[in-house]
């Protein structure tokens, strides 16, 4: 007996040498089970490393981690991304963006025609639930499913030229607020993919998982998600490893596109001052968007910026219409960024209010407060927020890459990827409602 002992403990000890030899000089696994984030303005997909146990964000054939969730259709076929993106000023009625506010929604026909005078495409109803009707050749509709399948392919394909293998499951996060209905069609979006989804995780658990804070000692954990069409705010409670959904407010019409799109009027209205005429071309428009667009994100790093443009503006003039070509230059500050969006701004503590006050709650009581998308960076916003609990916000993490870190970490767990990790447990909470304040 005692033999039989001895022989089996030597097994044992073995089977954990080998292991332990195969873990330092064994290539590990390839990652299989990629973590998703279909977000409103910009998606990601990541993958948790097996044996370094560190989750790498995958970037696109240039290296951009962020895609736009931007599908464009052309007589020449689809464009998805980036490339779509580069589409939109001069491709408006058949460029489908913000697919996500409206996936699994029931809409009456008075409530989709308040919400299509924002978008330069065109909103149908098809029993209940929205469509967008596009015409690159012939007229036809698509579902917002098929766009987010379109967002949700293309990170499929970045995946599998990252990881040099077929990719066929996922984790993918959803907004704490969704309801079962919006969950299934964010997961047939995934089928229409060719993706199986393993889990659907809540995006403010997903931002406190990349943030570590499922292996710390904490207690509630306020999620400012601020996007570039949305804001979004909960308050969560762990304990242990289990998070509970205490309290969601939130504005979905407040995001980096609003504070963009003033800086946009105040510079048209600098163009039209200084040359007589705003910019009206498509290609204008285009082009100052996306110095605008540039000029705000380095604000956020420096306190100005010189913006130059190229125009082409359509001047009267006595003997008729003609083209006159200009060069825009105009040096824009971070003070005048404030002020154009100080309003839109003190916004964002109103939701805040909300889930302490819901969630019974004074915010000497808050933990951690983390930070989630890009809007997060704005110096304005941060110093707010900092101002209004008395203490700086968690700031290590990368808040465009917050969410999809913290899912391909639940991806590498349901994989069964080493090192484990520890699986954070989200405890549902039927009665939840999200106070929305747009």
């Amino acid at each position: 007996m005692a033999g039989e002992m001895s022989i089996i403990g030597s097994v044992i000890l073995a089977l954990f040498l080998a292991g332990y030899l195969g873990q330092q000089y064994l290539p590990p696994p390839k990652p299989r089970v990629i973590g998703l984030d279909l977000g409103t303005t910009f998606c990601s997909v990541a993958v948790f490393q097996p044996g370094t146990g560190e989750v790498e964000v995958i970037g696109d054939e240039k290296g951009r981690k962020s895609i736009p969730s931007v599908v464009s259709f052309t007589p020449a076929g689809i464009y998805v991304g980036h490339e779509g993106q580069e589409l939109s000023d001069i491709n408006p009625q058949n460029t489908i963006y913000d697919a996500k506010r409206f996936i699994g929604k029931i809409f009456d026909p008075e409530t989709l025609d308040q919400e299509s005078t924002r978008y330069p495409f065109k909103i149908i109803l098809n029993n209940g639930s929205a469509e967008f009707l596009v015409s690159p050749n012939s007229t036809f509709t698509v579902s917002p499913e098929f766009i987010g399948s379109r967002l949700l392919r293309k990170m499929r394909k970045m995946a599998e030229r990252h990881v040099g293998l077929p990719v066929e499951k996922a984790v993918i996060s959803v907004p704490a607020e969704f309801d079962e209905l919006q969950r299934n069609c964010t997961i047939r979006a995934a089928k229409l993919a060719g993706l199986d989804i393993l889990r659907v995780i809540n995006e403010p658990t997903a931002a406190a998982m990349a943030y570590g804070l499922h292996k710390v000692d904490v207690f509630n954990v306020l999620v400012v998600d601020l996007g570039g069409g949305t804001l979004d705010v909960s308050l969560l409670n762990k304990q242990g490893g289990m998070f509970l959904t205490r309290a969601m407010a939130g504005n979905n019409k407040l995001g980096g596109q609003d504070f963009s799109q003033r800086l946009f009027q105040h510079v048209s209205e600098r163009v039209r001052q200084r040359h007589g005429v705003p910019p009206t071309l498509k290609e204008d428009i285009h082009r100052l968007r996306q110095a605008v667009e540039e000029a705000k994100l380095n604000l956020t790093v420096r306190a100005s910026v010189d913006l130059e443009v190229h125009l082409r503006l359509q001047v009267t003039a006595a003997e008729g219409p003609r083209e006159e070509r200009v060069t825009f230059q105009e040096r824009l500050t971070r003070e005048l960024f404030e002020d154009l969006n100080a309003d839109l701004f003190q916004k964002i503590l109103a939701p805040i209010e909300t889930v302490l006050h819901e969630g019974r709650l004074d915010k000497g009581e808050v933990d951690e407060i983390v930070l989630v998308g890009g809007s997060t960076r704005i110096p304005r916003i941060r110093q707010l927020i900092s101002q209004y609990f008395g203490k700086e916000p968690n700031t290590s993490v990368d808040p465009d890459l917050a969410v999809v870190t913290g899912v391909a970490l639940q991806a590498g767990i349901m994989g069964g990827a080493w090192p484990l990790q520890v699986s954070a447990i989200e405890i549902p909470n039927r009665d939840l409602r999200k106070t929305n304040f747009s």
